[in-house]
């Protein structure tokens, strides 16, 4: 589900977005274009969807993709420690950055 997609659902929702500029591994490999998001139900704590685009998004997404299908609340990943250094270490940073928004 996309940020429009959620707030057009009426539901309390939670957004975080990171540039991949403030991405470690991006900015070792001189690729920063892009970004990172995270759209996540405030109440179920199920993540609605997701978004990496820019390097090493493609493997990235999986493990959002996975707490998705497993219906993992997104806390659990927060405490995740994925491989460093990696595009995927900073899905604990994006789940620690939602914010409310309005529907």
């Amino acid at each position: 589900m996309t940020e429009a997609q959620a707030r057009a659902s009426g539901r309390p929702i939670l957004i975080s977005a990171r540039p991949m500029e403030r991405v470690g591994r991006a900015v070792e490999k001189g690729e920063t274009q892009g970004f990172m998001k995270l759209v996540a139900d405030a109440e179920t704590q199920q993540i609605l969807g997701a978004a990496i685009l820019g390097v090493g998004g493609d493997e990235a997404i999986h493990g959002i993709i996975d707490a998705m299908n497993a219906k993992t609340p997104y806390p659990n990943l927060q405490w995740s420690v994925p491989i460093h250094p990696t595009v995927s270490e900073l899905i604990p940073t994006l789940i620690a950055g939602l914010k409310a928004m309005s529907a």
